[in-house]
């Protein structure tokens, strides 16, 4: 069975007229509790907190909200989804997105952003959490492998890419807004931001996912500049819905995104998410008086929001069996592939002959190791994970591969010293990076949590109110005991050290010291930094949390069947001391312009291994470059009337006798002579592929507000006059291939 064809939700193009009209009479026709009905999710807040508690309800259903049976309204129906839906039953679990990240690969994450919606739609769910495009700030974060990388420029067409593809055939909902980035202290910390810092650096890319389509957006736990995000005017009505046009709905993060109801709601949420909580709490008979007529207006424009995104999404039943379709898994393994970084190859080492014998050393080498086990987590079924020794002995059934697991050093040591090679997978796993609660920072919430249904049925509202709560007062006082107990938290939470365990160690040394064709293989979603051994071992490389098709994507690599392709994400540092603070504890913290590879050169530190650095089996050449403005009537209509663009054009050929693809980089350094600016930022980027001995000709067109710096006395994105050099390098420290262009100051449309 063919699914229904896809749409993209944009309310500018297509049948946006027809959609509104049919919204705006659905609800003339609800009445004021069916609207109240709306503001939440539909599973009520006791039975739900059991089901997620004994059940794994997050794993077995998607959570409806918004459902209205007496006008036909089927609601919206959420699972998660950043590597994939997270559903038992089969779905295909993608590399992380961090490690598609380091494809620099649009193309294909749209792509993969079709699959995990067509996956979705046939569990019966129709909107997807899987655009987490949070800035990585320092690679400590637990969740670092849910994003993109560090750059807003790359996380924002990344984001977007994988928001097309999801739209198509579901509602894409991008996350956290704003400023998330990390998980120890996400429910306590209030980021102090600039306005400078918010519009250059930490936002960008949500509006990129707007632009692309987005139906939804949501919320973070933190507050920014004094205020919850899920009840922040700023962020949410005034940049979001009024400065950006965004159209769709803004919700909650779940169960506990908000703090007070009626403020939420007036400064520009939706939705409230799984459960009635604060809303249903503070609003309609919950309170005993009527609603404003402003609050009231307010509520219809939530609800319109929602019927609009809803209405857009193709009808229609989804077969099951789109579920690890060939197609899906073949998807699965080119991203993979395309995500592995190859760090270091001197000789060089790789690629291996797949002949002789093997040594594969290690515990992670012979399990699955998929990334964290907190709301992304999937559930592939036993045995569909191709881990990196199944994945080597499948593409090499002639070769002799053992395998060690590494906790005896002598046994790994003598059996690489035994083999032609050997190959050492260590790294990191969900024990060492992931999601994080601490129960006492969510005791405000469950203050507010709303009393069983019954109980409100046999006491009613004024009775019960003040018992009820004493005793959500003293949950909340039980749940801030929990915190204070060493060890009750649950999930692993963020990194204060990046390097890697002491017995990982130990067996690099043991292994590198017996064999010296040694490979080391890192797995994990955030920065390990390898300083202190990277020079023993001739080859390294990064698989990330691969997906489930990732061992058949490392022998592909390792074995040269594909040349290894994918750039990093973030700068590797030689030194945490590079990196900026991060106290995952933080009541209090300032963000400013200084991450990444900008604080690295601002600070005039070398990178261990730059951002956008990866070897390949294929060597290119750059020649021939050119930046020019073009003119308004060149630019293409997708981007809009008012966007001007800058044109790099330049010539690449691929010089080896293989066929590889290249990441090309185009960097600006800007005068910055009216204020501090990064001396070099990206501002475009492409992948293309190369037969071995092809030349290609290509131009790059890129917006003129990525050359440009946000100027708070004008409000406005500012291009600054006098000489810009743009670059394409192959990474962030290199000299690259150069041209000067020089610029009139020009304040540029929103």
């Amino acid at each position: 069975m063919a699914p229904p064809r896809p749409h993209l939700f944009n309310g500018r193009a297509g049948p946006a007229a027809a959609i509104e009209r049919t919204a705006r009479a659905l609800l003339e026709r609800m009445s004021p509790s069916e609207k109240l009905g709306c503001l939440d999710g539909d599973t009520p807040f006791w039975s739900g907190m059991v089901e997620i508690a004994t059940q794994d309800a997050s794993h077995r259903h998607p959570w409806p909200a918004g459902v209205v049976p007496r006008l036909g309204i089927g609601g919206l129906h959420f699972v998660d989804g950043p590597r994939g839906v997270v559903l038992e039953g089969g779905a295909t679990t993608f590399p992380v997105p961090i490690a598609r990240g380091a494809s620099w690969d649009p193309e294909l994450e749209e792509r993969i952003g079709v699959a995990i919606g067509l996956e979705a739609r046939s569990f019966g769910a129709n909107w997807v959490g899987a655009v987490c495009v949070n800035l990585l700030r320092h690679p400590g974060w637990g969740r670092a492998q849910e994003t993109y990388g560090e750059d807003p420029v790359h996380v924002g067409a990344m984001g977007a890419a994988l928001t097309r593809g999801l739209q198509r055939h579901t509602i894409a909902c991008v996350k956290h807004f704003a400023l998330n980035s990390i998980d120890g202290c996400r429910f306590l910390v209030d980021v102090q931001a600039s306005p400078r810092v918010l519009h250059e650096l930490y936002l960008p890319h949500f509006r990129d996912c707007v632009d692309a389509g987005a139906g939804s957006v949501m919320s973070a736990y933190n507050s920014v500049n004094g205020e919850w995000c899920g009840q922040h005017p700023l962020l949410l009505q005034a940049i979001l819905k009024d400065r950006w046009g965004f159209r769709g709905f803004v919700v909650t993060d779940f169960i506990f995104g908000l703090r007070d109801g009626p403020r939420a709601l007036q400064a520009g949420l939706d939705l409230e998410m799984p459960f009635p909580m604060i809303l249903a709490g503070s609003l309609g008979p919950a309170v005993g008086h009527p609603l404003s007529a402003a609050l009231q207006a307010r509520i219809d424009d939530a609800v319109l929001r929602q019927l609009r995104v809803q209405l857009a999404v193709p009808a229609g039943r989804y077969p099951v069996t789109l579920r690890r379709c060939a197609d899906h898994l073949a998807l699965a393994r080119e991203a993979a592939t395309k995500a592995i970084v190859l760090l270091r190859n001197e000789g060089p080492l790789l690629p291996l002959a797949a002949t002789g014998s093997l040594a594969v050393i290690g515990r992670l080498a012979a399990q699955p190791n998929l990334g964290d086990r907190g709301s992304s987590d999937t559930r592939p079924a036993a045995g569909s994970v191709v881990t990196p020794l199944a994945g080597l002995r499948a593409a090499a059934p002639a070769m002799d591969i053992r395998h060690e697991e590494g906790r005896n050093l002598a046994a790994a040591a003598a059996l690489a010293a035994a083999s032609d090679a050997a190959v050492v997978v260590v790294g990191l796993d969900w024990r060492n990076e992931g999601e994080h609660i601490h129960p006492g920072d969510i005791a405000p919430v469950l203050e507010q949590v709303p009393p069983p249904a019954a109980l409100v049925r046999w006491l009613g509202w004024r009775r019960l109110t003040p018992l009820w709560r004493q005793l959500t007062r003293l949950i909340a006082a039980l749940a801030r005991l929990g915190s204070a107990r060493p060890g009750s938290h649950f999930a692993s939470g963020d990194r204060t050290c990046l390097g890697l365990p002491a017995a990982q160690l130990r067996l690099i040394r043991a292994v590198a010291a017996a064999n010296p064709r040694t490979v080391v293989v890192l797995m994990g979603g955030g920065a390990i930094l390898c300083e202190e051994w990277r020079q023993l071992v001739p080859a390294l490389l990064l698989l990330w949390y691969p997906g489930e098709q990732g061992g058949a994507a490392l022998a592909d690599v390792i074995f040269g069947r594909v040349s290894p392709s994918g750039r990093l994400p973030f700068a590797l540092p030689s030194s945490e001391a590079h990196l900026p603070p991060f106290d995952p504890r933080a009541r209090r913290l300032t963000y400013d312009l200084w991450h990444g590879y900008r604080r690295l050169r601002r600070q005039g530190h070398a990178a261990a291994y730059p951002f956008g650095w990866g070897l390949s089996y294929a060597a290119f050449t750059h020649e021939g470059l050119v930046a020019r403005l073009v003119p308004e009537e060149q630019v293409p209509q997708a981007q809009g009337p008012d966007v001007q663009m800058l044109a790099v054009s330049l010539v690449v050929h691929n010089t080896a006798a293989v066929p590889g693809d290249e990441v090309l980089q185009v960097y600006v350094e800007p005068p910055g002579l009216r204020l501090p600016r990064a001396a070099r930022q990206l501002v475009g980027f492409q992948r293309l592929s190369l037969a071995a001995g092809q030349t290609l000709p290509l131009t790059l067109r890129i917006p003129l507000r990525r050359l440009s710096y946000f100027d708070e006395a004008r409000d406005a994105f500012v291009l600054e006059a006098g000489c810009h050099r743009v670059l394409v390098a192959p990474h962030a420290e290199a000299p690259g291939l150069a041209v000067k262009l020089t610029l009139r100051e020009q304040v540029l449309e929103d």
